[in-house]
């Protein structure tokens, strides 16, 4: 199962309008990770030949670090929206609106 279509099973639960707004979400979190794994294969800490004590931090680390930042946010983002869904399907909260409707 391609990883697009594993985070669409996890979103299946969402209410259309809530989904609308995640999609897109999705397609950014897929193409993080491809960008990930790709800047995994790059060293993130050179050593100066001449005095192996001499490191420092490579392009690719500092990329890893933002991209991996934007990666969290995101993935922050998506948990955010299905605990809400969680939340909306809690016995109590079902509780209170029957009675509301009820009370109609």
């Amino acid at each position: 199962m391609k990883r697009r279509e594993e985070l669409d099973k996890i979103i299946e639960s969402l209410d259309e309008n809530k989904k609308m707004l995640v999609r897109p979400m999705l397609d950014e979190i897929v193409g993080l990770e491809e960008t990930l794994k790709k800047l995994k294969k790059y060293p993130f800490i050179e050593v100066n030949p001449k005095n192996q004590n001499q490191q420092r931090v490579t392009k690719a680390s500092r990329l890893y670090k933002e991209m991996f930042q934007s990666y969290t946010s995101a993935i922050h983002m998506l948990l955010t929206s299905l605990s809400a869904k969680e939340i909306e399907s809690d016995p109590v909260q079902q509780f209170l609106e029957e009675r509301k409707n009820f009370e109609q």
